[in-house]
């Protein structure tokens, strides 16, 4: 795999930081509601070949929700979409989303744990 595929995802990654979840004040990475995420080298991007011509990547990201309503997964699928449509390296988004598998509290990481103050607060409970 080349230096640009870990570059460009990456570069999503942290992207898909400043989208929020609808209903919790956290970002979906840190709340570990994406799923899935591949980034491929885009053969038909405009461009593509060109020597000098960067080159662009599809997405195809798999999320679930804290919320399972068609409100939530409409507002979180035109945040994805607005957010990695400004990244000039990718060229298409696919967002699907998970739902067989439901999100709970015990995926967040631990960098969402402290944005949402639950770590190291004794008021609150733990979730191990």
């Amino acid at each position: 795999m080349s230096h640009a595929y870990y570059t460009a995802e990456s570069g999503v990654r942290a992207a898909l930081r400043d989208c929020f979840d609808p209903t919790l004040p956290c970002n979906i990475v840190d709340l570990g509601l994406v799923r899935g995420l591949i980034v491929t080298l885009d053969a038909d991007a405009p461009g593509a070949g060109i020597p000098g011509v960067p080159q662009r990547h599809m997405v195809a990201l798999t999320v679930t929700l804290t919320n399972q309503s068609e409100e939530a997964e409409a507002q979180l699928r035109a945040q994805i979409a607005n957010r990695l449509a400004g990244l000039e390296f990718v060229s298409r988004v696919e967002v699907r989303f998970d739902h067989t598998e439901p999100w709970t509290p015990l995926q967040i990481t631990p960098a969402g744990r402290r944005l949402l103050g639950l770590d190291g607060n004794p008021t609150l409970v733990q979730i191990r």
